[in-house]
This record gives structure tokens, C-alpha cells and sequence, in this order.
């Protein structure tokens, strides 16, 4: 009976979503790419694929790593990427092009489920860190086809909202063939959740296996020597509503002692490209819009990137990051990133989506926490003045990333066996 209302309510909030997917497009018209593909429309797959979700920017990363494992066993055969957000799905076409089969992930409803799995006719369905969709995983099981849960996250918080709702998420852990946990404290949650102890493991978070490769680290100089100028640059990536305002006051700051200073300002989300443009004006900040300015200007006080897939590369050219969605309860966004990058790391105390990462590397020495545009300038200070300080962050984070790798094979391992023959 809860299977029968979860599906009706998905088939009428379904049409409500694709309506917000439309109203965005006005502003982003990546939004309107391929529409179909959200119930499950596309074209067929020549053969049985490999298949993939990662969410959005930081689970493609880590699937991309994924596929490179899994394409070295399995030559032949097709792969399917499917993520939910334009920014994702841009990214993932910066990587792969017409290598990989990319797609939006359907709506849970039953005949968008259907469709997209009679198209692409899955060996098995890897799903990185966490996105439950009970119609999807039902759907998978009843066609045989293994469900994995990889790099698998769940909160506390989500654990007691799972286990409120009772058989519908319970059967949903229950009938994957496997759930690959980030920790110990993910994978009891599944358990408790639902999961079959058998058939859960803990591997480790992919997202430490993210390698940049040179062609990011030379785009990054490329962009220092020839478009940033040589002025002293710190950056603050995937940053959100709220947050740019304590940003640009630790930029003040800074600039009271060092005119020449660059801020690179990143919006974590397209749609706020426009609003962050106008919070610049309203300030009266002399800034230049990555789309527009074919080098920076020596009087810009910041550089809006208002483009996607180049916040790596933007990293690299750096000489500190501060990570979004930290200064505000957002949970915070990848910390690895800039830290592979030999990037020194500033965060804020908001990081609950990669919480044990955080801790451990700001424990390490390999990230800087800070609370409030005060501390937050005084740490971009102290980082951009101290060449050692700033060497032995840099330092301490790879030392920290080098010590985690590894979770990429250990889960192509655990996922060789279960890919059904084609």
C-alpha cells in the first residue's frame, strides 16, 4: 500500500517538478536540454550498458574515476552516466563527449522508470553516495539487475527520516545486492535503515581518488599568466545566498592592507549568477564577468564566474580557496578539490556533507575553519603572507588525500562480479 501512495504522489509531484525545470530554463537554457529524458525518454543503447548516477558536480567527479576503472575491465562496453543537474550533466560532457552515453536521471514514477530502463537495458546500476528513489531500486530488482550503492553516505538525520517512513526506504536498502559505505557510521546506519549486514561493507569516500591531471593544473597557470595578471588571488568557490555577503566583507578587509588583492567569486548555482552580479553593483565593487572579460582588469576588485565546469582549473590558479556552503547551513561542498590541487583550504563550520573529511583534515593541518568574515580574512591573510604556513597546509593535505586513495578499486572489485553477462 505505501509503494501504491509513494508512486501516486510521484506521478503528481512529477509534473510539478518539470514545471520549476521550465521556469529555470528562462534563466539557464541548460535546463531546457534534452527535456524527455526526465521520464525517461532518449535513445536506445546499442548494447546492455554499465550504468552510473552521480547527482551533480562533485559525484561526477568521482564517477569519472569510477568509469576509467571499470572501462580498463570492461573494454567493450557501452556506459551510461546519468546525473540530475545541468552543471552535473555540463561537466560530465566536458569529460567524457560522445565517450559515454550521458543522460538526466528520470522522475521516480513507474513509466518514466520503465522507459529509461528498456532503453538503456543496465548489466547493473551504480548509484555513488546516496540517492534512495524506491520505484527505480524495485523496478532494477524485478528486471535482475544488481543495484550498488558506492561511496554510500546517510546522515543521521536521514537514517531517522528513512526508518519514520517504515517498509518503503527499508525494502528499498533491502533490495540492493550491494551497499558500499563511506565509514563505519554509514554503513550502521544503512543496517539500521534496512540494509542486509551480508551485503554491506564500508570502502572509503571515491572522491578521494579524484586526480586533477596535468591539462587542469596547466589550464589553471594558463589562466594566472595570461588572463589573472600577476596580482595576489584567492578564490571562494560554490558559494550560496548569503554567503557572498560575508565574502566580500572579509574581501574589505583585506584589501585595506593589500589594494592589488583579486577575488575570484564563484556562485554555486547558474540561476544566481545574475542576483550575485547585482549584490556586486549595489556594493559598488568594480568587478569583471568571466564570460565578458578577455583579461582581468587591474582595477577589478573581483572576477564573477559567471561559467560552469571551470571552477578546477580556477582553483589551480589560486593561492588560497575557501569552500562554499560553509559560512551558511548548507553542509559544505568538496573539500578535496582544491586540496589535490596543492591549493591551501579555508572552510567554514558548516560541513555536514563531508563532515569526517573536514574534521580530519582541519585536524591534520591541511584546512583552515573559520566562523565569520573576520576570521575568514585573517586566514586568507595570514596564508597569503606566510609562504610557510601556506607550504605546510598544502602539504598536509596531500599527505592526507594520499593516505585515503584507493576507494575507486576496491569498489570496481566489489562491482566485477555482479555485472550480468550481456
Amino acid at each position: 500500500m505505501i509503494r501504491a501512495i509513494y508512486s501516486l504522489l510521484m506521478v503528481l509531484v512529477a509534473p510539478v517538478a518539470f514545471a520549476v525545470v521550465l521556469l529555470r530554463g528562462f534563466r539557464d537554457r541548460a535546463y531546457w536540454v534534452h527535456p524527455g529524458e526526465r521520464f525517461g525518454w532518449g535513445a536506445r543503447v546499442a548494447a546492455p550498458a554499465l550504468w552510473l548516477h552521480a547527482v551533480s558536480l562533485g559525484e561526477v567527479a568521482a564517477a569519472t574515476e569510477l568509469i576509467r576503472a571499470l572501462r580498463a575491465r570492461h573494454p567493450g562496453s557501452p556506459f551510461v552516466l546519468t546525473t540530475a543537474t545541468p552543471t552535473g550533466r555540463a561537466r560530465a560532457l566536458a569529460l567524457f563527449g560522445n565517450d559515454v552515453d550521458i543522460r538526466f536521471l528520470p522522475y521516480d514514477t513507474p513509466g518514466s522508470v520503465r522507459r529509461f530502463l528498456d532503453r538503456v537495458r543496465p548489466r547493473v546500476a551504480v548509484i555513488l553516495e546516496t540517492e534512495l528513489w524506491p520505484n527505480l531500486v524495485s523496478s532494477c530488482r524485478r528486471r535482475d539487475i544488481p543495484v550498488v550503492f558506492a561511496s554510500a553516505r546517510l546522515t543521521a538525520r536521514s537514517a531517522s527520516q528513512y526508518r519514520r517512513l517504515g517498509s518503503l526506504f527499508r525494502d528499498t536498502v533491502a533490495a540492493s545486492a550491494l551497499i558500499a559505505a563511506q565509514s563505519p557510521d554509514d554503513a550502521e546506519r544503512f543496517i539500521a535503515v534496512g540494509a542486509d549486514p551480508e551485503r554491506t561493507c564500508v570502502v572509503g569516500n571515491a572522491k578521494f581518488d579524484i586526480r586533477p591531471g596535468d591539462s587542469v593544473l596547466e589550464k589553471g597557470r594558463e589562466l594566472r599568466r595570461s588572463y589573472l595578471g600577476s596580482r595576489p588571488v584567492w578564490i571562494a568557490g560554490s558559494t550560496h545566498a548569503g554567503e557572498e555577503e560575508k565574502v566580500l566583507a572579509a574581501h574589505s578587509q583585506l584589501r585595506l592592507t593589500n589594494q592589488d588583492l583579486l577575488l575570484i567569486l564563484v556562485p554555486r548555482h547558474p540561476q544566481r549568477f545574475e542576483s550575485v552580479a547585482a549584490l556586486l553593483r549595489r556594493l559598488g565593487i568594480s568587478f569583471d564577468r568571466r564570460s565578458g572579460a578577455t583579461a582581468v582588469r587591474p582595477d577589478a576588485q573581483v572576477l564573477l564566474v559567471d561559467t560552469v565546469g571551470e571552477l578546477a582549473a580556477l582553483y589551480a590558479a589560486a593561492d588560497a580557496a575557501f569552500v562554499g556552503g560553509s559560512l551558511v547551513p548548507v553542509g559544505g561542498h568538496n573539500l578535496l578539490e582544491p586540496a589535490v590541487l596543492g591549493v591551501p583550504v579555508i572552510t567554514g563550520p558548516h560541513t555536514a556533507n563531508s563532515k569526517d573529511i573536514a574534521r580530519l583534515l582541519i585536524e591534520q593541518g591541511g584546512a583552515v575553519e573559520v566562523a565569520d568574515p573576520q576570521a575568514l580574512a585573517d586566514a586568507v591573510r595570514r596564508l597569503l603572507h606566510d609562504p610557510a604556513a601556506r607550504e605546510r597546509a598544502v602539504r598536509s593535505a596531500r599527505e592526507f588525500v594520499d593516505a585515503h586513495r584507493g576507494t575507486v578499486e576496491r569498489l570496481a572489485d566489489l562491482i566485477d562480479p555482479l555485472i550480468r553477462a550481456p
